[in-house]
């Protein structure tokens, strides 16, 4: 397999289009989120799914998270053999095959002295969950049942159905009722701060109900999970939720960057880049080779970060359409290098083999050393 670079290349020498990632950026953003984690008295559980490195995993485990979250069984697996020992698959898994896996996996961590949880939200889902565990011959699991706050997707709705939920899995041995799984992601991109601070507080007052009302029951103590990085600090002001799931932090993209500021919420950096060159200038546009291909395009188009004042077009899957986005903005010439910030860094990560980590900027640089990327296409 050819590689963009390798370590000690220039930045300049990195082939295009390559994923290149800042390293004293992206340290700064696991710095201060590792701080605030720690200063609220937070458990910290990043999503993994964002750069499904297990490289990176135990990075922010080093740092303080007490794991990391996936949303495939097969994610859990790419990271479990790349050593991250503390895994949660915050999603439903229901097909008999999958759980098989699931259980094989549970037992293969705690041989290890690991960890594995995993979200339900049906009866189904936990009888079958229960099969898969008792044919695995002593392994446990955690289980978290997942509630609906506002998101619209997964999840049992608040109060008693989520108690209906805690009684199916008491009886199984196998299966030990963790906590609630509490995670609003249209939040997340809600532009004003005003807005998600509604959404959060419908969410608050779903999940206090919950919760209070299983603890009534007898089930307790129950931890919840949740929160992203648009609306972290919410969670944390509201004493409910016990662990952040945020994930886009460490890396930050376009669509989070259209996010209205809150001064509440902590400052990161992007530190994802998709490197570009010009490849033909035609009239009022300059075409570089970054298309489809090497950056999603489910949050929007990418925004140009170097050279200032242009802006971004499509331009199908091989090519991307540069114009002057300001009156005084220059267009690159051929062979230029254009430096874009994907609109969505989730789905982008999973376009590429490797993250090129770059140590000392997007200028003067070098490359340090090629990051695995994984998970990538891990659907299962």
């Amino acid at each position: 397999m050819t590689h963009p670079a390798q370590p000690g290349d220039s930045v300049a020498a990195i082939d295009t289009p390559a994923l290149v990632l800042d390293l004293d950026a992206m340290e700064r953003n696991l710095a201060r989120m590792a701080t605030f984690a720690r200063e609220h008295r937070l458990r910290l559980r990043p999503h993994a799914k964002m750069h499904k490195s297990a490289e990176l995993a135990r990075l922010q485990m080093a740092h303080g998270a007490v794991g990391v979250c996936v949303q495939k069984t097969s994610e859990a697996e790419a990271l479990a053999a790349g050593g991250v020992n503390n895994i949660y698959i915050s999603n439903e898994v229901v097909a008999p095959h999958k759980l098989a896996r699931v259980a094989t996996l549970a037992q293969r961590l705690a041989q290890g002295g690991g960890q594995l949880a995993i979200a339900v939200d049906s009866a189904q889902g936990v009888a079958a969950l229960a099969q898969a565990m008792h044919q695995a011959h002593g392994a446990h699991i955690d289980v978290f049942i997942d509630i609906d706050v506002g998101h619209g997707r997964c999840g049992v709705p608040a109060g008693e159905p989520a108690l209906v939920l805690a009684r199916a899995i008491a009886p199984h041995h196998a299966l030990r009722l963790a906590g609630l799984h509490a995670y609003h992601g249209s939040a997340q991109h809600q532009r004003s701060p005003a807005d998600r601070q509604a959404s959060l507080a419908h969410a608050a007052q779903a999940v206090r109900d919950t919760r209070d009302l299983l603890i009534r029951h007898g089930f307790g103590p129950l931890l919840v999970t949740g929160a992203g990085t648009g609306t972290f600090s919410l969670e944390a002001a509201s004493g409910l939720w016990g662990e952040l799931q945020v994930g886009s932090y460490l890396f930050m993209d376009a669509d989070y960057a259209a996010n209205q500021t809150d001064p509440q919420h902590l400052p990161f950096e992007h530190a994802l880049f998709v490197k570009s060159q010009v490849m033909s200038r035609q009239g009022d546009r300059a075409v570089c080779d970054a298309g489809h291909k090497s950056h999603a395009i489910d949050s929007g188009l990418p925004m140009v970060f170097s050279p200032a004042g242009l802006a971004f077009a499509n331009g199908g899957d091989e090519h991307g359409v540069l114009r002057a986005a300001t009156a005084d903005a220059a267009l690159p010439a051929i062979g230029d290098t254009v430096w874009l910030i994907p609109g969505h860094c989730d789905p982008t990560v999973n376009l590429h083999n490797v993250l090129v980590g770059v140590r000392g900027g997007l200028l003067g640089g070098f490359v340090e050393r090629l990051i695995r990327v994984d998970a990538r296409g891990a659907l299962t």
